[in-house]
């Protein structure tokens, strides 16, 4: 996928992560409004790159991107086993494994039935499927999500 379109700070940012991502062991993804501005969505703000991960893997590449694990509360609408943030790159990267999100009283687990390897320059990396994008978004629920529900929408008309 040609780069052209991202900003630098996000086009940095999600190269260190490839780049970063080589030796994970398990499958990964990019998600977020970085996977969106991937798909080619370029009217939107990328503030942060979200990764999702294995725990193990997660460690790594926190480690690797000079990051660190940050304690979650568990409060709110996510939850992860291992969420961290490497603050000090081109853009604020946010690394979560074993992610859940409030359903009611009880916690369902988030995760991605498909795959897709992109480029950024020669860098590969791998974001879910729009329709599987669609589907954690509605899980969400909140009305951010539902905006960007709409706007992956546009994709697949």
């Amino acid at each position: 996928m040609p780069a052209d379109h991202l900003p630098d700070d996000l086009k940095d940012g999600l190269i260190a992560v490839g780049e970063a991502a080589r030796a994970l062991q398990a499958p990964w993804w990019i998600f977020g409004g970085a996977a969106m501005a991937l798909y080619g969505l370029d009217e939107i703000h990328v503030p942060d790159i979200d990764v999702m991960c294995a725990p193990r893997d997660a460690r790594a590449l926190l480690a690797a991107l000079d990051g660190h694990v940050v304690a979650d509360p568990g409060e709110g609408l996510f939850r992860s086993a291992v969420f961290g943030r490497a603050p000090d790159q081109p853009i604020l990267i946010e690394v979560m494994a074993g992610l859940e999100v409030r359903d009611g009283a009880d916690w369902a687990p988030v995760a991605f039935a498909s795959r897709r390897q992109v480029f950024v320059e020669d860098t590969p990396m791998f974001v879910p499927d729009v329709r599987d994008h669609i589907a954690l978004y509605r899980l969400f629920g909140r009305p951010k999500d539902l905006a960007r529900v709409e706007q992956l929408e546009r994709l697949i008309d």
